[in-house]
């Protein structure tokens, strides 16, 4: 089961619940604002978070982790370079709008890593980095179900924006070509801004193109 929640401090973003139908376990993904609220839901659907996982160390994407690790108790991943975002308050955006925010007691993890839930360990997400709108940018993928958690690498029909701390054109482009358009075309993306996509749809876009003029970046 995959539930989107949009969730809004000074931005928009897409936080989901990626959930095993057997037993209600499942991971909290860039849980960026309303943590009351996502704790209801998890209340209302009766779900067992497991970990809360982050594609990236953005304020949208991490607002609400603190509260809800201390209502949870559970761990917080992410890729091995994320500290320089979520240590950093100006990295990580927060003090762009007056609210400096850090977070502590997060699991740094290195590509390629495989998180599983502890009953059910072949319900998993493959972390695979993916640099280029941060330099800790990662995705989650998860090849039985057919879907990747991608954050703001790629968008329907667009990809993140580059011209923040850490961001990187070149390494944007190579992660998206080189790695999420790689994996089979019926794969589902789901983002941090946008509505879902597929594999197959990105690859009409663009992307290997060298003028990239009509194609324009979001968040």
């Amino acid at each position: 089961m995959i539930l989107q929640v949009p969730v809004t401090a000074y931005i928009t973003t897409n936080a989901y619940f990626f959930i095993h139908d057997g037993d209600q376990h499942g991971f909290l993904i860039d849980p960026g604002a309303e943590a009351d609220r996502l704790y209801r839901i998890i209340q209302e659907h009766k779900f067992t978070i497991e970990r809360i996982l982050l594609t990236h160390g953005h304020f949208d994407h991490i607002g609400a982790v603190a509260q809800l690790q201390s209502m949870l108790k559970v761990p917080v991943t992410m890729s091995e370079h994320g500290y320089e975002y979520v240590e950093n308050p100006t990295w990580n955006l927060s003090e762009s709008f007056g609210e400096p925010l850090t977070l502590s007691h997060v699991d740094y993890l290195v590509d390629g890593t495989i998180i599983s839930l502890k009953e059910t360990p072949s319900f998993q997400l493959k972390l695979i980095e993916t640099p280029g709108h941060t330099t800790d940018g990662a995705i989650y993928y998860s090849k039985s179900d057919a879907v990747a958690f991608v954050g703001d690498t790629i968008f329907k029909s667009s990809y993140g924006r580059t011209d923040m701390y850490g961001g990187n054109e070149e390494m944007l482009f190579a992660s998206i070509t080189k790695k999420i358009l790689r994996l089979p075309d019926e794969t589902t993306l789901l983002s941090g801004h946008s509505d879902p996509t597929t594999v197959a749809e990105e690859k009409k876009m663009p992307w290997y193109a060298e003028d990239r003029k009509d194609v324009i970046p979001i968040i």
